[in-house]
């Protein structure tokens, strides 16, 4: 596909985006914000030299969180500039970061509205974080001689299939970047094949996953005992985190067949414009439950669901649980980041589908970290011997911390690159 032909199916949807932002704005109000960022029209005043890293959602922003730090410290001089793709990624951002980061949608990929942005922002370099190739904002900046690097980059073996289809455009919009920093070997090889097939080499180092380095905030452990005392000190407490479609049922299905007495079940969706959908099936199956937003003193026996529906305290949802299985690998989403609540020492339980966070996943799994269920079945064994065995639960803990700290240092390698190409001013 030649990008010409790309932008042109771009300008073919765009009359179509108010309507998707109107749609989704009824399930999430803050989609109905900030429309004219989307189009590549800015009012946020640029006043240093600027950084600019892309974030598409709240795990890549959170991801993200040590590299921008540690950007901040070595470079005083530069303000960073973080653009997102979701309200909640830019909620995020400005949880971590407050104001001492700028924030803002980063425009559809039409070639005047990346050049509108880019105009007004003129970074010194360019970031994205995992896999977010858009086409004409790479060669907008090629055509601005603005380094782009593509960081913590992974491209599972589904990813690359898709990539392929788009042929040429693909592997030009790859060659167009300056560097790019991958999670894994795998992640390298399978990028590095999209540019092979066109012929051409790629500039990829492999520098492992930024999400190792991310630790949890100071006050996490103090929130977590909070929401224990709310919970019940005595009461076994599961979480199933970042839940996505379909995922809450079959939950609901293992643990009434693990029937472990006096279990607290803590449910947190992965978007929250999802908690009401959430709280009408706890409903209709009659099932008695509270929100994290009216959560009582205590959570009465009679409650088997504590319904997450907050936003910003998942590191405090991870220490206030014994045990915690990781959302959208039930169904064949991919899977989420498990490495945040392996750095609050808990045992995880994932799916079968981790094709997301393959590598980080597979090593937690060999460290014995975690355990992969196949299906309903599965899970309600894995909690029944979890919750039976106290032991087993501390030794899972034990090793969990182990892995998440055994494999950082990407944060440092990444910087080092960043340094090779940021201008000196």
């Amino acid at each position: 596909m030649p990008r010409f032909v790309y932008s042109l199916l771009i300008y073919l949807l765009l009359p179509f985006a108010p309507l998707r932002l109107l749609w989704r704005g009824v399930r999430q109000r803050e989609y109905l914000r900030h429309w004219g960022e989307r189009f590549g029209f800015f009012s946020i005043p640029v006043t240093r030299p600027l950084i600019w890293m892309h974030c598409v959602s709240v795990g890549e922003t959170r991801g993200a969180a040590p590299l921008i730090k540690e950007l901040q410290q070595r470079y005083p001089q530069y303000q960073i500039l973080i653009t997102h793709a979701t309200p909640t990624g830019r909620e995020a951002g400005e949880q971590l970061f407050g104001d001492s980061v700028l924030r803002c949608y980063l425009p559809y990929d039409t070639p005047g509205a990346v050049s509108r942005f880019l105009r007004h922002f003129q970074p010194r370099l360019g970031l994205l974080m995992e896999t977010e190739l858009w086409f004409n904002l790479i060669a907008g900046c090629k055509a601005r001689d603005i380094p782009i690097l593509l960081v913590n980059a992974r491209l599972s073996a589904k990813s690359a299939q898709g990539y392929a289809r788009l042929g040429r455009l693909a592997s030009n919009g790859l060659r167009q970047l300056t560097a790019i920093a991958a999670q894994t070997r795998q992640d390298a090889e399978r990028l590095q094949s999209l540019a092979a097939a066109h012929g051409y080499r790629l500039p990829v180092e492999v520098t492992g996953n930024l999400k190792f380095d991310v630790t949890p905030p100071s006050n996490a452990l103090a929130q977590g005992e909070a929401l224990r005392q709310h919970f019940g000190r005595t009461r076994p407490v599961f979480l199933a985190a970042s839940t996505r479609d379909g995922e809450e049922a079959m939950i609901l299905e293992a643990v009434a067949a693990a029937a472990l007495p006096q279990l607290l079940t803590v449910i947190v969706p992965r978007h929250p414009q999802r908690f009401d959908e959430v709280a009408n099936l706890l409903t209709r199956r009659g099932i008695h439950f509270v929100r994290r937003s009216r959560l009582p003193q205590t959570v009465p026996a009679s409650v088997d669901v504590v319904l997450g529906d907050s936003m910003g305290e998942m590191f405090a949802y991870y220490a206030a649980c014994d045990a915690a299985f990781i959302g959208g690998s039930l169904q064949p989403l991919g899977g989420q980041n498990l490495i945040e609540a392996s750095a609050m020492s808990k045992p995880v339980l994932v799916g079968p589908h981790t094709f997301n966070f393959a590598a980080a996943t597979e090593m937690a799994i060999t460290a014995k970290a975690a355990w992969r269920v196949q299906d309903v079945a599965d899970l309600a064994r894995a909690l029944q011997r979890l919750f039976g065995d106290p032991e087993l639960r501390q030794s899972m803990s034990w090793k969990a911390l182990e892995f998440s700290t055994g494999a950082g240092g990407a944060t440092q390698r990444v910087a080092e690159l960043v340094s090779r190409y940021l201008p000196v001013d």
